[in-house]
């Protein structure tokens, strides 16, 4: 029986300084970019850019560690990865140097920084929920704070007025 095709998976580990060089080779073999994606794993963060061919998925895995972690941006050679830069810098903290476009911290408005990696607070930067920044923001729900345990994003309503809300009719029990 022949192997399917769109279950092979191909994860590689790069080293950040052969990241572009990678992505690049990858590209000009015809793979587009899927996606990519950070993760929390002890000591550090796991970045992972996913790109196809012909139903073959080719993953480029990076290594960083917790404390102002960096790497260079792709977006030079995929435009699009712009946007999942922009997302792991707000969301864990990752600096990536020639972003396309940066958006300097603010892709999302969210209710602390760098929520997935506490370790790595950017210095100076205004907690949006402290300055009173937009009015609806994202939060890491866990135990203890109202969220289900499990980890998963919840929105965490930040309006100056006490107006009932969805969410607080919820929590009440009541309905919209």
């Amino acid at each position: 029986m022949a192997e399917r095709k769109d279950l092979i998976q191909d994860i590689q580990p790069v080293e950040a300084s052969e990241l572009l060089g990678a992505v690049a080779d990858a590209k000009t073999a015809g793979y587009r970019l899927g996606q990519a994606c950070a993760t929390k794993v002890d000591g550090g963060i796991e970045v992972l850019y996913s790109l196809e061919k012909d139903e073959v998925l080719k993953n480029l895995k990076v290594s960083l560690g917790d404390n102002d972690p960096e790497l260079q941006s792709i977006s030079g050679i995929y435009w699009a990865a712009f946007i999942y830069e922009n997302e792991m810098h707000d969301l864990f903290g990752i600096t990536f140097k020639n972003l396309a476009l940066d958006f300097g911290g603010h892709f999302f408005k969210i209710a602390s920084e760098t929520p997935w990696n506490p370790v790595n607070k950017r210095s100076g930067a205004a907690d949006s929920a402290a300055d009173g920044g937009g009015e609806v923001a994202s939060s890491v729900a866990g135990e203890g704070d109202g969220g289900d345990g499990d980890g998963r994003e919840k929105i965490v309503n930040l309006e100056k007025n006490d107006k009932e809300t969805p969410a607080k009719a919820d929590e009440k029990g009541g309905e919209e």
